[in-house]
């Protein structure tokens, strides 16, 4: 039997009409513990199902070294219908009351150890499509708290510039890096707008496309993302963590198959694998 905790809502940032960002304190006890890249199942009654609970799980943007809240960054689903649970969401307020079940989630932990039991210091890249951002600002913000020496490249894709729902709190994590120097803090931040055609758009000056055209070599042979990291990308040197549509997925790994990068899910028989992922839909 499914026990529902009480949490309320604290926090709402309206980012635009199907884009929000809420914040949530337990009703009862401590902020749950979690690790950076797993998902909470939320829960509210559904009126129109007579008062069902309905219940969809969403990765955690907040980190783990945060006592004071839970954050998330949902998209309101529209079509092909409104979504059960996210129509409801977007009706909550602060103040109002939300059902969780505790964070869960293997996909997206963070690689600590090599088959051989080595740490596990290969660069690390986050691809994110849309609200398949949300673990990677985890991500960003635990490693930075924990002191992590990785070099750390985060790259975002959306429709439009208002859907950068983290670019402040990325930026600024960039900015410290720049002034700290890389030694302290190895961190990048890059976004990837799909339409920028679109007038509401036109203040866009940067990496235009899906998000995994930052892997497309240009002529010279390099892809945007080793021009900017200054290194060729290859299976020794990087581990890649990627969220989003499941077209994000394969077209990230039509990019990365040919250079020899294998899944977890495709692992080597000696455990290896370069690359973890997580789809919705």
């Amino acid at each position: 039997m499914v026990v529902d905790n009480k949490a309320t809502v604290t926090y709402v940032q309206l980012l635009k009409e199907d884009l929000v960002i809420i914040r949530l304190v337990p009703k009862e006890g401590p902020v749950p513990d979690y690790q950076a890249g797993q998902f909470i199942t939320l829960g509210l009654p559904n009126p129109a199902e007579g008062g069902k609970i309905v219940r969809r799980a969403y990765s955690i943007a907040s980190h783990p070294e945060n006592r004071d809240y839970i954050e998330l960054v949902i998209r309101w689903v529209r079509k092909p219908l409104p979504g059960r649970l996210t129509t409801q969401i977007f009706n909550t307020k602060e103040g109002d009351e939300i059902l969780w079940l505790k964070p869960t989630g293997r996909a997206l932990l963070i690689n600590e150890e090599l088959p051989n039991g080595e740490k596990d210091n290969r660069r690390i890249i986050c691809i994110g499509g849309g609200t398949g951002l949300a673990p990677f600002v985890s991500y960003a913000q635990h490693l930075h708290d924990i002191g992590d020496k990785r070099e750390i490249i985060v790259l975002h894709g959306a429709s439009y510039v208002d859907e950068l729902s983290y670019k402040d709190l990325l930026t600024g994590l960039e900015n410290e890096s720049i002034a700290r120097g890389k030694d302290e803090w190895n961190f990048k931040y890059r976004a990837a707008i799909s339409r920028p055609q679109e007038w509401f758009n036109r203040s866009w000056a940067g990496q235009v496309g899906r998000v995994e055209t930052f892997l497309r070599p240009r002529d010279n042979g390099m892809s945007p993302l080793e021009e900017l990291i200054g290194d060729k990308i290859t299976k020794e040197n990087t581990m890649f963590y990627v969220c989003g549509w499941q077209g994000t997925i394969d077209g990230v790994m039509d990019f990365l198959k040919p250079k020899g990068f294998v899944t977890e899910h495709d692992k080597r028989e000696d455990g290896s694998f370069e690359v973890k992922y997580e789809s919705y839909g």
